[in-house]
């Protein structure tokens, strides 16, 4: 194989990257799946599973068992193109009968995608996939779902990721409000407020509304003590004084 070629392949090879979602059933994971499809460009609309009033099912959910249920059944290769990465999203069966075929497809798996209902936690079958990840040494990320729900607090969730699994955790993102009054997210990386607005029942990308950390006008798009809690939410955050060992992620740690 000559060095032009090889050097094609491993610049296809760094482009793609196949990633898994594990989840406890209920916590969201189809959803999840088909709005990673709708921002990365894939649909124009995703598909409500709750939503059979309407005949519309989640994309990923073609058998029709899985769509009279609302759950998946069989594992799906989703693929789309995002930020010039190739993404193959592998949406597995959640439900603990057809757990098997879950262990099979994270063999495939780059990382994985550890999906928690903020009201919750840490649940049974959620357990059991991670520790699957675990073995394998996959890197593992969490996404909390729900957030516009009643639910446990955030300190709360990391610390029984920590306590649990073992697990070190470093949060990217923070939750900015809880349940009706959950407003967006702080992006701790790039110091960033993104606040969002309900689209079509979520079926439609949201309006999202990106202010810099420093910016005035933030006392004036939150409410005070949301803003208040805010501001010592990330001075507890930052005194913690964790910092992101991506050598750590890579490894599963």
């Amino acid at each position: 194989m000559s060095t032009e070629i090889e050097a094609e392949l491993q610049s296809a090879v760094e482009r793609r990257r196949n990633f898994a979602i594990i989840s406890h059933p209920d916590a969201g994971k189809t959803t999840l799946t088909e709005k990673l499809l709708l921002y990365g460009g894939a649909i124009h609309e995703a598909g409500a599973v709750k939503a059979r009033r309407a005949q519309r099912h989640a994309t990923s959910d073609w058998m029709a068992m899985e769509q009279q249920r609302g759950i998946s059944i069989t594992s799906t290769v989703l693929q789309f193109e995002y930020e010039n990465y190739w993404i193959n999203l592998l949406d597995t069966p959640g439900h603990q009968d057809f757990s098997e075929d879950t262990y099979r497809t994270l063999a495939a798996a780059d990382n994985a995608v550890m999906l928690e209902d903020a009201a919750k936690g840490l649940e049974p079958q959620t357990r059991k996939l991670f520790e699957v990840c675990r073995m394998r040494g996959i890197p593992i990320f969490t996404f909390f779902n729900k957030l516009d729900r009643p639910g446990r607090d955030p300190l709360e969730l990391l610390d029984e990721i920590e306590q649990e699994l073992g697990l070190q955790t470093y949060p990217v993102n923070w939750p900015i409000g809880m349940g009706d009054r959950f407003k967006g997210v702080f992006d701790r990386r790039h110091r960033q407020i993104h606040l969002f607005e309900r689209a079509a029942h979520g079926s439609r990308e949201a309006t999202d509304t990106v202010v810099e950390l420093g910016d005035r006008r933030i006392e004036d798009l939150l409410d005070q003590d949301l803003y208040y809690q805010l501001k010592e939410d990330l001075e507890l955050l930052e005194g913690v004084g964790t910092e992101l060992d991506l050598d750590l992620v890579h490894q599963g740690k």
